[in-house]
């Protein structure tokens, strides 16, 4: 039974206007037919919801063409985005000429200003829809990176499950998807400790494909996305 508290989300969660149509959080672009089952929503007007189109068009076609190591349609593995490729051969022109002429892997180079549209756009509606949190002003912290230059620690932390210390709002998705977990500790001394630890996991939408996880905590709402599981991303906001 779904018992979020929607006080806080009423409206466009973008801009605070009237919401008048449904935006898809992720957005459907970013993953494949057939859709999960109940793929969350969150209220935008009609300006917001179009103004993304084209940036999550490039994004994804900017993705796919980074994994592939070109803009051949027929090397791209999403078949959805290399029709958007052949059917868009400006677009395909526009990324294939920030591709890097030198080096192994192949790199492109992105169009920051882009990027980060789309990616706050999926943080503000990941917190509005799983914490009942609006994120409308700018950021305190917004990084985003290929997980391939990350070491094997730094990986193992970033894809670490949130250990709770404190709940945040009590009603939101995000309170109910908190598990609880028992660990067992030894001293030195030989004595056994038991401690119960409260864990906030990753949601996968789509394996492969798409991932995040809400963080409602004591100074700050943090969101972590993994797409592809190719690009990274954090956006954080202190409160």
């Amino acid at each position: 039974m779904d018992l979020a508290d929607d006080r806080l989300i009423n409206g466009c969660i973008y801009c605070g206007g009237p919401a008048e149509t449904r935006d898809h959080v992720p957005s459907r672009i970013l993953i494949e037919s057939p859709y999960p089952e109940n793929l969350p929503v969150v209220g935008a007007c009609r300006s917001c919801n179009n103004s993304f189109s084209k940036d999550e068009q490039y994004f994804v076609c900017l993705i796919e063409s980074a994994i592939a190591g070109s803009t051949n349609p027929d090397m791209i593995r999403r078949t959805s985005v290399a029709k958007a490729l052949r059917r868009s051969p400006a677009l395909r022109t526009q990324i294939e000429s920030m591709k890097s002429k030198t080096g192994v892997p192949t790199v492109f180079e992105a169009e920051p200003e882009r990027v980060k549209n789309v990616l706050l756009k999926l943080a503000r509606g990941h917190a509005a829809f799983e914490l009942s949190q609006l994120c409308r002003e700018e950021p305190d912290c917004f990084i985003w990176w290929p997980i391939s230059i990350m070491s094997s620690e730094e990986r193992e932390a970033f894809d670490a499950g949130h250990l709770v210390e404190q709940l945040g709002e009590i009603g939101s998705r995000g309170s109910q998807r908190i598990v609880m977990t028992e660990v067992s500790l030894r001293s030195m001394s030989g004595e056994l400790t038991k401690l119960r630890l409260l864990i906030n996991g990753w949601l996968n939408v789509q394996k492969g494909f798409y991932r995040y996880i809400a963080i409602d905590d004591y100074s700050e709402i943090r969101i972590k996305i993994v797409i592809a599981e190719y690009l990274a991303c954090e956006v954080a906001w202190m409160k």
